[in-house]
C-alpha cells in the first residue's frame, strides 16, 4: 500500500512536470499520459489492489498544497447567487469531510458497506457527504432533488439503504413513505430548523471532532450506486467502485478534461447524474483543480452569462440545453472572465448551435459522448479537429466499435450499434453490476462487447457519430431514419429554439417522422400551415428528402428529465397511443 500510494503522489507531481508549462503551471500532456498508461487496454497494467479517493488522491493533494507546490486557488469554490460564497482548499476539505465522517459512522451508525441516499441541491453539504463516504467506505446513493415520493419510495425499497440525507424541503416527502421503508433507520436533514424524527447534520457536523481514519477499501469495493432509467421498466441500480470512479482518472481522463492544479471548471449538471460526479468531483480534484459550484435553483442564462463575466472559470460543461438557451442571447454583451474550453455532454449537440457559440464567443464546444454505466466513452479532446456533428474519439482505456446483431464488428462509415470492448479484460471504468439484477447485467453485453443501446457510425479517422438510441430509430418505408439528422436540419431554420422528432403511425408507411418544435418568440404570431410547410421544404433541402417530417406540431416545451435530456420515449409513446 505504502508503495502505491507513492506510486500515486509521484503521479500527481508529474502533473507539474517542469518541462511542459502552462500558464505557469506546468502539466503532463494528454499523448504522454496515453503512451505511458496504453497497456491497461490490452490487460497489462497492473492495478492496485487496495485504493481509496480520499486518502491516496485528495489528501496527497492537500500535502502538495502545505508545501507550497500548488497554486493558492481553492479547491472548492461554491456560491448561491445572493452573496453567499465558500471556498475550501483541499486541507480544509479533509477537515471538514473527516467531521462528516464521524457523524456517519460515531451518529449513525453506519459502517463500511452500508448504503446512504443523499438528495441534495449544489449545495456544500453533497460534497463533504462524497468525501465522508469515501473516507468510511459507505456506498453513496446520489438522488435528485426533484424526486417524487413515488420515486424515493421505490430508491429506499430497492437499495436497502438504512440512512438518508435530505433538505427540509423534501423531509416531509421522505417521512410520507418511510414506514415503507424497513431498512431505513436514519434520517438527517441539512436544515437550520428541526424536524421529529430527523437528526440535524449541519449541528451534528459542526461539533464533530475531525480525527477519523479513513478505511482501507479495495479498489474493486462499491463507492456509488447510481439508478439509471432505461426506455421500459424501472431504473436499474448501477454500481460503480472505488476503482471506475475513483482511480479510472489517474489513468485516462486528462483526454476529457485536460485540466491542471492552476484551472478552474464549472460543471452546471445535477447532483443525481454521473456527469457531476465526474466531472464536479472526481476528474478535477484527480488533478489539483478548483471545483466551481453555483447554487442554481433554475437554469437561467443571464445568471449563467453574468457568472461567467464574474468568475475566473477556465472550462464549462452542460447540457446541449444549456448551450441551446445561452445561443438566444446576445454574447456581444457579455466578456468572459477566464473561459477557454466548453463541454457538452448527455445527448448530441446540434452542429448550428456549435456554430452560433464559436461564432460569437470564439469558444469551440467539444461533445464528449458517455453513460452512467462506463462513464466517458468519447470525446471531442482538447487540440482534435472539431467535425460537426461528431463526438470525437474513444476514451482511453477504451475499445469502441460499431457492431451487428451478432456482435461482428463492422467497417467505417456503416450504422450499427456503438460498444465498447469488454472481454476478455473488463475496462477499469466499467459499472460493477446492476445490483440484483444479474439478467440485466448479463444482457448489456454480446459476444466480446458491451453494448450502448445507442446507434452510430465510426468514419476513417475514428471519429464516431451518434444516429440514435436504438429504439429511436425511425423506419419508415422500408428506410432508417435517425431522429438527430432531421433535429439538426430543423434547428438551423431561424423559427426553432428546440425540436424532438420521433415515429409516428401510418396506415401507408408503417410509421413516418414526426417533430415537436419549439418556436422563436419572432415567429409565434406565424401561420403556422405555412411555417409547417417551410420547415418541411428546409428539411428536404438540408437532408435527404425521405427524412422530412411528414407530421410537424407546435408545443410550448418539450417534456426533459431533469438531466436536461429530452424524452422522446415520452412524445414517442403519446405517438402511439402507450400513455
Amino acid at each position: 500500500m505504502k508503495l502505491f500510494k507513492l506510486q500515486c503522489l509521484k503521479f500527481l507531481w508529474t502533473l507539474k512536470a517542469p518541462h511542459r508549462p502552462l500558464q505557469g503551471h506546468p502539466r503532463l500532456v494528454a499523448s504522454d499520459v496515453h503512451s505511458q498508461y496504453e497497456p491497461i487496454r490490452q490487460g497489462k497494467q497492473e492495478i492496485p489492489k487496495y485504493f481509496n479517493f480520499a486518502s491516496d488522491v485528495l489528501d496527497k493533494w492537500s500535502e502538495i498544497e502545505k508545501a507550497g507546490k500548488r497554486p493558492s486557488n481553492p479547491a472548492f469554490w461554491w456560491i448561491n447567487g445572493k452573496g453567499e460564497e465558500v471556498k475550501w482548499s483541499f486541507e480544509e476539505l479533509g477537515f471538514l469531510s473527516r467531521k462528516v465522517a464521524n457523524v456517519l459512522t460515531k451518529e449513525c451508525g453506519l459502517q463500511k458497506g452500508d448504503r446512504l441516499i443523499v438528495i441534495l441541491p449544489r449545495i456544500p453539504e453533497w460534497w463533504l457527504v462524497n468525501v465522508a463516504c469515501m473516507r468510511a467506505g459507505i456506498v453513496l446513493i446520489p438522488g435528485v432533488s426533484q424526486l417524487s415520493a413515488k420515486d424515493i419510495l421505490y430508491r429506499l425499497q430497492a437499495s436497502k439503504a438504512t440512512c438518508i440525507i435530505t433538505t427540509d424541503k423534501l423531509a416531509p416527502t421522505v417521512d410520507s413513505v418511510a414506514p415503507e421503508c424497513q431498512f431505513l433507520k436514519t434520517k438527517l436533514m441539512v436544515s437550520k430548523g428541526r424536524r421529529e424524527g430527523w437528526l440535524n447534520f449541519t449541528e451534528l457536523y459542526r461539533n464533530q471532532a475531525a480525527d477519523h481514519s479513513c478505511v482501507k477499501t479495495r479498489i474493486q469495493d462499491p463507492m456509488v450506486i447510481f439508478f439509471t432509467s432505461g426506455t421500459t421498466g424501472s431504473p436499474k441500480m448501477t454500481q460503480h467502485s472505488q476503482g471506475s470512479l475513483g482511480f479510472r482518472p489517474l489513468l485516462s481522463e486528462r483526454y476529457w478534461l485536460d485540466l491542471t492544479s492552476s484551472d478552474m471548471i464549472w460543471n452546471t449538471a445535477d447532483t443525481g447524474w454521473i456527469l457531476t460526479s465526474i466531472a464536479s468531483l472526481f476528474d478535477p480534484w484527480a488533478f489539483g483543480s478548483c471545483i466551481f459550484v453555483h447554487n442554481l435553483p433554475q437554469a437561467e442564462s443571464s445568471v449563467i452569462l453574468n457568472t461567467l463575466c464574474g468568475f475566473p472559470i477556465d472550462a464549462l460543461v452542460g447540457a446541449p440545453t444549456l448551450f441551446r438557451m445561452l445561443v438566444q442571447n446576445d454574447l456581444s454583451n457579455y466578456k468572459f472572465m477566464n473561459l477557454k474550453y466548453c463541454m457538452s455532454g448527455g445527448e448530441p449537440l446540434n452542429p448550428e448551435v456549435m456554430e452560433q457559440w464559436k461564432s460569437q464567443t470564439g469558444l469551440d464546444i467539444h461533445e464528449v459522448y458517455g453513460q452512467t454505466e462506463t462513464g466517458i466513452i468519447c470525446s471531442v479532446f482538447k487540440g482534435m479537429k472539431i467535425k460537426p456533428g461528431s463526438m470525437g474519439k474513444a476514451a482511453p482505456l477504451y475499445d469502441v466499435q460499431i457492431i451487428d446483431k451478432s456482435a461482428n464488428i463492422l467497417p467505417p462509415g456503416q450504422q450499427g450499434e456503438i460498444a465498447v470492448r469488454s472481454k476478455p479484460i473488463r475496462p477499469l471504468g466499467f459499472f460493477s453490476e446492476y445490483v440484483d439484477n444479474p439478467k440485466k447485467t448479463a444482457e448489456s453485453e454480446r459476444g466480446d462487447f458491451y453494448v450502448t443501446g445507442d446507434r452510430g457510425t465510426m468514419d476513417e479517422d475514428g471519429y464516431f457519430q451518434f444516429i440514435g438510441r436504438d429504439d429511436d430509430i425511425i423506419i419508415s418505408s422500408g428506410y432508417r431514419i435517425g431522429p438527430f439528422e432531421v433535429e439538426s436540419a430543423l434547428i438551423e431554420h431561424p423559427a426553432v429554439v428546440e425540436t424532438a422528432v420521433v415515429s409516428s403511425p401510418d396506415p401507408l408507411r408503417g410509421e413516418v417522422v414526426k417533430a415537436f418544435v419549439v418556436l422563436s418568440p419572432a415567429f409565434s404570431s406565424s401561420d403556422l400551415k405555412s411555417l409547417t410547410r417551410d420547415l418541411q421544404d428546409h428539411v428536404k433541402k438540408t437532408t435527404a428528402p425521405y427524412k422530412y417530417p411528414r407530421k410537424v406540431e407546435f408545443v410550448q416545451e418539450l417534456p426533459k428529465t431533469v438531466t436536461g435530456k429530452i424524452k422522446r420515449n415520452e412524445l414517442r409513446n403519446k405517438e402511439w397511443g402507450r400513455m
